[in-house]
């Protein structure tokens, strides 16, 4: 079997196995490495959404800070809406609706704003508004939310005036013009202590590590089986080598068969 993988065309089919192989590995490292984000994913929630909220300015005390493992965590706010510069986030989906976050800067008395999503309206039927005005509160409140990263840009992706396509921190940061945090916004838990009826605050996410284990170890096969199919069509090769050929037997002449009738009386 060795002899023939001295043949080109056997290493030619040798080198493809291995490509296909390393293709594979690839693939099947790659699922792995999606597993373990997911894995990460519900370590952080299930290690900080119930945590006891703490000050904003504790949690996050540079205006850039963040750390992707604050996911989830609960911060507080004191201070007051900044309900003139509103704004709906358009395209966000519950229950299998679409709708909009209403999305609210909230003044802190330290005078730094932070983004708070305060929950969900759904869409008007055939219209590019909410079905009902939000009730944000007026005046001077306590807001406890849930830090979530920033969204960032959306290429392509526009809004009408009084909207936004994503929550792009640095972007409002630069509309609004004042001190502002940029590396973390927060999901609307409670204002003034209770939940608010006006909008649907986010529910708690259902996070699962996904099929990426079993795609893994499938990829992890395949590599296998690309040499197990070398090594079969090695094994059938070898086989037609080592079988006899049959050579065609000399052709009688019409002199060998009259022999054979007279042989027979």
């Amino acid at each position: 079997m060795l002899r023939l993988l001295r043949e080109p065309r056997w290493l030619g089919y040798l080198a493809l196995a291995v490509v296909f192989a390393l293709v594979c590995c690839f693939l099947g490292w790659w699922q792995w490495d999606r597993r373990e984000q997911a894995l990460a994913a519900i370590d952080r929630l299930e290690s900080n959404y119930d945590r006891a909220p703490t000050a904003v300015a504790d949690a996050l005390p540079t205006l850039d800070g963040f750390d992707v493992d604050q996911q989830w965590t609960p911060v507080l706010l004191e201070g007051e809406y900044v309900v003139e510069e509103e704004l709906l986030l358009r395209g966000r989906w519950r229950e299998g609706q679409v709708g909009f976050d209403v999305v609210t800067p909230f003044r802190t008395l330290d005078g730094t704003l932070f983004i708070v999503d305060r929950g969900w309206i759904d869409q008007a039927e055939g219209a590019e508004a909410p079905i009902s005005s939000p009730e944000t509160p007026e005046g001077r409140t306590t807001v406890v939310a849930r830090l979530r990263p920033n969204e960032g840009a959306i290429a392509g992706r526009g809004a009408p005036e009084g909207q936004i396509a994503s929550v792009d921190l640095p972007s409002l940061a630069a509309a609004l013009g004042e001190p502002m945090h940029t590396g973390a916004y927060g999901l609307l838990v409670t204002e003034g202590g209770e939940v608010p009826d006006d909008v649907a605050v986010a529910a708690r996410p259902v996070l699962d590590e996904g099929p990426h284990l079993s795609y893994s170890l499938q990829w992890y096969v395949f590599a296998l089986g690309g040499f197990a199919a070398l090594a079969w069509a090695l094994r059938d090769a070898r086989r037609g080598d080592a079988m006899p050929v049959e050579r065609p037997g000399r052709r009688r002449s019409d002199a060998d068969i009259e022999d054979d009738i007279l042989d027979r009386r």
